[in-house]
């Protein structure tokens, strides 16, 4: 991955500190952003930048990113379930648990060291640490995703991704019953300014629209279909948590919240978590062109067992 430039101008209703602007626009921690301008590779208005100074609108904001040290990234011959492949593009059914591509803490063990072992190539498009990856699970979920083979391929998957010509459907069961069938979550997501390693509702983040639908009410959860407008990291599991209504078995966004969840039907709710050994959300449902053919293509990965035996209990208790 080659040194890359990015110019960025400050729209109306975005004044903010310089580190948090540029953090949101490129999805960089503001502490990798501090460095930036310490070395002086941000420029405002073509001087050197501050990281604490406050961009207005029309300020043009100049960034260099140099590469990043590479890191040999290991094949490993880890069991993957391929869905579909073909010469340009594979569709894979990640199991919960599986971290998507190599970061810090997660060398090996991804679906990116796997893959690896059974393709011979992959598109470095997205960077070397990051090869064919063209949109990311959260570790503990578990469905469909695609990647990318070749180079053609991943950039008509990323423009399509952009565009929001890429269908992405999940299945989710949340704590409480949502007060309508059908909700928009129009809400934009950025950094947790107390803790980075979470995302929170902010009105300094990035526009996020989530879409929700309840397919079943249980005793005290509903059981719904989420369909991704955008791909804001932790999008999904944020928005049902800010919606009051978090991801069954979210240890970070849900945690303890149902708790509060007492009268006759707490047993109930005991056992729900009790059972719940993950967050339950599943990538269930892919639909895309595909980038050199053309063709729709569509997939469809069924609940894995885990979640599977917990609907089919809480449907019936």
């Amino acid at each position: 991955m080659e040194e890359r430039s990015y110019s960025l101008t400050v729209g109306t209703g975005e004044e903010a500190r310089l580190d948090r602007f540029v953090s949101e626009r490129l999805d960089l921690s503001r502490t990798r952003v501090q460095k930036l301008v310490a070395a002086e590779r941000v420029t405002v208005d073509g001087r050197p930048a501050k990281k604490s100074e406050i961009v207005v609108p029309g300020a043009l904001i100049e960034v260099i990113v140099p590469a990043p040290e590479p890191v040999e990234i290991e094949a490993e011959d880890l069991p993957i379930d391929i869905v579909h492949e073909d010469e340009w593009l594979l569709v894979v059914h990640k199991a919960a648990g599986m971290v998507v591509h190599p970061a810090p803490g997660h060398r090996s063990g991804t679906l990116v060291n796997a893959l690896l072992w059974h393709v011979p190539g992959l598109s470095d498009v997205g960077g070397r640490q990051r090869p064919g990856i063209v949109h990311r699970l959260d570790r503990h979920t578990s469905g469909l995703l695609v990647v990318a083979k070749t180079d053609a391929a991943h950039r008509g998957l990323a423009d399509a991704l952009k565009a929001r010509r890429v269908k992405r459907l999940y299945t989710a069961v949340v704590w409480g019953h949502l007060q309508e069938e059908s909700i928009t979550i129009d809400a934009p997501i950025g950094r947790d300014e107390k803790d980075r390693k979470r995302m929170a509702v902010s009105d300094d983040g990035r526009r996020a629209v989530t879409r929700v639908t309840v397919r079943e009410r249980w005793q005290r959860a509903d059981l719904l279909d989420v369909m991704l407008q955008t791909g804001r990291t932790h999008q999904i599991r944020v928005h049902l948590a800010h919606l009051g209504h978090p991801v069954v078995g979210d240890q970070v966004y849900g945690l303890g919240w149902e708790r509060g969840l007492g009268g006759p039907t707490r047993r109930w709710v005991d056992e729900l978590a009790r059972r719940t050994k993950r967050q339950f959300l599943h990538a269930a449902q892919l639909i895309f062109d595909h980038p050199i053919t053309g063709e729709r293509m569509r997939f469809r990965a069924d609940l894995p067992p885990d979640l599977a035996n917990v609907a089919r209990w809480a449907a019936e208790a």
